[in-house]
């Protein structure tokens, strides 16, 4: 029996049309340790949030005056700092437009759950807050840092590199690395790039971006040292690509000399100029470093984009492989990119694979490189030789997965 009193229990509020729903919700939020209250009207949410900010705010799109989406824009202009988890009783494409509005209003999402719900679902989904005696969650980009702690973050190399593991689907081996920045703040700790990528100017994000460039190349030179060749990813923007000393940082190379380095362009980051931003992937592409398209799918430039730079690489969006089983048209979507990729000659990598399930379907489909918390999360760089060493269980879970281990096409 959970001893909280209400006085003490972190809150939840639930916004739902259905009183039969809100009242199964009610007693699943009760046996997690949270207190509940039910509303109907939008109104009197808002009426709550200005009063008391709730930890938790559970909503339906559909619940009377307002809609949802409406309801997440009033929940962004009063600065509410909790998190929010849609119900979802209508189209999924609904639902999606909701989380990425919720997202890009900086509101914090926790994804949707479908009607009717159940406990283990929506602990799975309150399973980044901690209930109880917690006071309301703060967004992930607080505290809010100013342009001259960047500065001195980047002048102190706080700024470091980790990465995230990626595996070549046919085999199971470790075959490449993306380099994720992250603050090493001396007194808040390790933190997220969405805590402090979007504060940063331009000049700053150029000057970080060749950092993280350097840092990896001279991480992968120790792994080289020690037998391990592994491809090399780096973000970068559309600024980066179209600046011509980028090759500078990688010209003591010569082509086809590991590691294979790939810098990765968001399919929605915009060029100003195309012509530029496409003679520095060529060069980029002599000198023995390739461009690949991340966040595939997502975006409205993709054929377009796919025609003007030599792409070797496509990441399909982890939106569309997080529901392989239960959605049929992400399904459709990863196949379709798999094939594109197929008939260009070119490899496809499937980020945010969280369950390994989907292992099967994926190579089936033609993927041929998988990556995602599922099978490893961002490491060190010297975790990566121990984790190369210790392949087997990786191996062994894409084997159960029903996936065949050859080689890849």
């Amino acid at each position: 029996m959970n001893e909280l009193s209400n006085e003490t229990r972190a809150l939840a509020v639930v916004l739902e049309a259905d009183p039969d729903v809100a009242a199964v919700l009610s007693l699943q939020l009760h046996v997690l340790g949270m207190e509940s209250r039910y509303y109907r009207q939008g109104t009197q949410l808002l009426d709550e949030i200005a009063h008391c900010q709730p930890q938790l705010v559970i909503m339906s799109l559909e619940f009377g005056e307002l809609d949802g989406i409406a309801m997440l824009r009033l929940l962004a202009e009063r600065r509410y700092r909790g998190r929010i988890l849609l119900l979802s009783g209508v189209e999924r494409k609904i639902v999606r437009i909701a989380e990425r509005v919720g997202l890009t209003l900086g509101l914090q999402m926790l994804g949707s759950l479908d009607k009717p719900m159940r406990l283990t679902e929506l602990r799975q989904r309150l399973g980044s807050l901690r209930v109880g005696r917690e006071a309301p969650a703060e967004v992930e980009g607080d505290p809010v840092f100013t342009t001259e702690e960047l500065e001195q973050a980047l002048e102190r190399r706080e700024l470091t590199v980790h990465y995230q593991p990626q595996f070549e689907l046919a085999s199971g081996c470790l075959s490449g690395v993306e380099a994720l920045v992250r603050w090493a703040h001396p007194e808040i700790g390790l933190l997220g790039p969405a805590s402090f990528l979007p504060l940063l100017t331009t000049a700053q994000s150029k000057r970080l971006t060749r950092h993280v460039l350097r840092q990896a190349l001279a991480d992968a030179e120790q792994w080289r040292q020690m037998g391990l060749v592994l491809s090399l990813s780096v973000n970068v923007t559309a600024d980066d690509l179209m600046s011509p000393d980028l090759l500078a940082l990688t010209r003591h190379r010569a082509p086809g000399e590991p590691p294979l380095v790939v810098l990765e362009i968001t399919e929605t980051a915009a060029m100003d100029d195309e012509l530029l931003g496409s003679e520095v992937a060529a060069r980029l592409h002599l000198n023995g470093m390739e461009v690949s398209v991340d966040d595939f799918g997502v975006g409205f430039s993709s054929l377009s984009r796919l025609q003007l730079l030599p792409i070797s690489e496509l990441k399909v969006d982890r939106s569309f492989v997080g529901h392989l089983h239960e959605e049929s048209q992400d399904a459709a979507i990863v196949e379709a990119v798999a094939l594109l990729g197929r008939r260009l000659g070119i490899r496809v990598v499937a980020e945010g694979v969280e369950e390994l399930s989907c292992l099967a379907l994926l190579e089936r489909y033609g993927c041929t490189h998988v990556q995602g918390f599922g099978l490893s999360r961002p490491v060190p760089a010297e975790a990566i030789p121990e984790l190369a060493r210790t392949q087997l269980p990786i191996r062994s879970s894409i084997a159960a997965s029903g996936a065949s281990l050859g080689s890849t096409p």
